[in-house]
C-alpha cells in the first residue's frame, strides 16, 4: 500500500491568497505567512497556483514563491499563467520541486514535451479538468511528466485504469466519508482542496482518521522500534542533532519513547526534558522547529543522530544556531571543509572592508569600486576559458581560484553572503 499525502493547495491573486481558482475571497493578505501555517501544522506538500492576469503580477508571484520556499521545509508544485520555458525556469529557481503545466490548453502538449526535455520529467506534473484530455495525452503525460493533478473528482476507477502516474485530487467537497473513498483509490497520492485548506485544518488528526480506515498516510517510519535502543536508567536515549546540510552539531538532547514516536509521527525532533521530566518539541514556544530529515542510530543502539532542516537558532540560551560555540582550545590545522574555506576569506575581505590595510589589493579593488570588480571579473572569466583549452588542468585551477576571490570581492561589495548562495544553490 502507497503512502498518502495532505497537500493544501494556495491561490495567489494581486499578491494575496484567495479561497478558489474563481472565488477571490482574501483568505490571507500574506501567502507567505499561510505557506509557512501549513507547514507548521503537518502538511506534506504544497501546491501554488498563480492567478495572476498581467506579466508584472506573475513576476510579483514567483518572487512570492521563493519566499514561500525560504520559509519551508516541504516540497512545493507551483504553477499558473505560464507561457514559455522561461516561466518554467523561474518557477523551478524560485523552489518549486515541481512546475505545473495546464494539459488542458491547446498549445500545452507540445510545450510539455520542450520543457521535459529541457528541465527533465521529474521536475514537471499536469493539471487535468476532464478524462477526455488524459485518454488523448496518456502516452505524452506518461513519458514527459511525473505527477498528474486533476482539479475535479472524476471517476477515479477510469482514471487508474488508463494510467499508472501517481495523481493528487483537487476538490472542493469537504465531506469526510467522500475524501476517505478518494485517499483508499490505489492510484491516488495525495488529497489537496477545500477540506485539506482550511485554516483550523488538524493534519495530524486527520491522518489518524486515515490510518483507522487502513489508509497508509506520509509519516516517517522507523526500521526500528524504540525497544530495541539501548537505554539508560532512566529508559532515555542520547540524541546528537545536526544540520542536513552543513554537517554542523548543533545541539545533544535524550529522548524517551513518547518523544521518539512524537518525533516520528509529526517530523518535528521532539526531546525529553530531564529537568522538567517532561516532553517537549523544540520550537514549540520559540517557532524554531527542527524538521527531520533523517535519523540514525549507532552501532551499540545507545545514541541516535538526527539530521534536520534548523529553523532559526537552536540554542536558546546563546540565540546561536549551534550549541557548541565556547571554544576551550583549538590545534592548528588546515581546513579542508570547501565552505568553511570559502567563508574563511569572505570574511577576511568583509574585515579589509571594514578596517582598510595598507598595500592591500582587496582594498585597492574596493576603493577602486564596482567597475574595477567586474572589470577583473570578466577578465577572470576569459582567462578560465583560455586555461580550459590548454593541456594543463592546473591552469584552470588556478584562474578559478582567482575568478572565485574577485566573485567575493564582489559579494561583499553588494552585501551578498555565501549563505545566500548556497541557499540558492540549495533552492534550485
Amino acid at each position: 500500500m502507497s503512502y498518502k499525502r495532505l497537500i493544501p493547495c494556495i491561490f495567489i491573486d494581486k499578491g494575496n491568497a484567495v479561497k478558489w481558482f474563481r472565488d477571490t475571497e482574501i483568505i490571507a493578505e500574506d501567502p507567505v505567512e499561510l505557506a509557512k501555517y501549513y507547514n507548521d501544522r503537518g502538511a506534506d506538500e504544497l501546491i501554488v497556483f498563480d492567478l495572476s492576469s498581467t506579466d508584472e503580477e506573475h513576476e510579483a508571484s514567483i518572487q512570492t514563491m521563493k519566499k514561500m520556499n525560504r520559509e519551508i521545509h516541504i516540497p512545493m508544485t507551483a504553477g499558473g499563467n505560464i507561457k514559455n520555458q522561461d516561466d518554467v525556469k523561474k518557477i523551478l529557481y524560485a523552489g518549486a520541486k515541481r512546475v505545473l503545466i495546464n494539459l488542458s490548453k491547446a498549445e500545452m502538449p507540445e510545450f510539455l514535451v520542450e520543457v521535459s526535455k529541457r528541465f527533465g520529467k521529474e521536475s514537471i506534473a499536469v493539471s487535468l479538468n476532464d478524462f477526455d484530455t488524459l485518454f488523448k495525452q496518456q502516452r505524452l503525460i506518461e513519458e514527459y511528466a511525473s505527477s498528474l493533478i486533476f482539479m475535479h473528482r472524476l471517476d477515479l476507477n477510469s482514471v487508474m485504469n488508463v494510467t499508472d502516474i501517481p495523481c493528487v485530487i483537487v476538490t472542493n467537497t469537504e465531506e469526510e466519508e467522500e475524501l476517505l473513498k478518494i485517499l483508499k483509490c490505489p492510484g491516488v497520492k495525495g488529497l489537496s482542496g477545500y477540506y485539506v485548506n482550511q485554516m483550523d485544518m488538524d493534519f495530524a488528526a486527520f491522518k489518524e482518521k486515515c490510518m483507522r480506515e487502513d489508509i497508509k498516510m506520509s509519516s516517517f517510519e522507523s526500521l526500528m522500534p524504540f525497544s530495541e535502543f539501548k537505554k539508560d536508567e532512566n529508559g532515555l536515549i542520547s540524541v546528537i542533532t545536526q544540520d542536513y546540510k552543513t554537517g554542523e552539531v548543533l545541539m545533544f538532547s535524550y529522548m524517551d519513547e513518547e518523544a521518539f514516536e512524537n518525533t516520528i509521527r509529526t517530523g518535528k525532533m521532539t526531546y525529553y526534558n530531564r529537568d522538567k521530566n517532561e516532553m517537549w518539541v523544540k520550537g514549540e514556544v520559540s517557532g524554531e522547529y527542527q524538521y527531520i530529515k533523517a535519523l540514525n542510530v549507532d552501532c551499540d543502539k545507545s545514541t541516535l543522530l538526527a539530521k534536520v532542516k534548523q529553523a532559526g537558532n537552536a540554542c536558546r540560551a546563546a540565540e546561536s544556531a549551534s550549541c557548541f560555540r565556547t571554544p576551550l582550545f583549538e590545534m592548528d590545522f588546515r581546513d579542508e571543509n570547501l565552505l568553511g574555506v570559502l567563508e574563511c576569506v569572505y570574511e577576511t575581505i568583509l574585515d579589509r572592508k571594514k578596517n582598510p590595510k595598507e598595500g592591500s589589493y582587496t582594498n585597492y579593488l574596493l576603493d577602486k569600486g564596482i567597475d574595477k570588480i567586474l572589470k577583473k571579473i570578466g577578465e577572470g572569466a576569459t582567462e578560465i576559458v583560455i586555461a580550459a583549452k590548454n593541456p594543463n588542468p592546473d591552469e584552470v585551477k588556478y584562474e578559478i581560484a582567482d575568478f572565485l576571490y574577485h566573485a567575493m570581492v564582489l559579494m561583499a561589495e553588494r552585501g551578498v553572503t555565501w549563505e545566500d548562495v548556497i541557499q540558492e544553490l540549495a533552492d534550485r
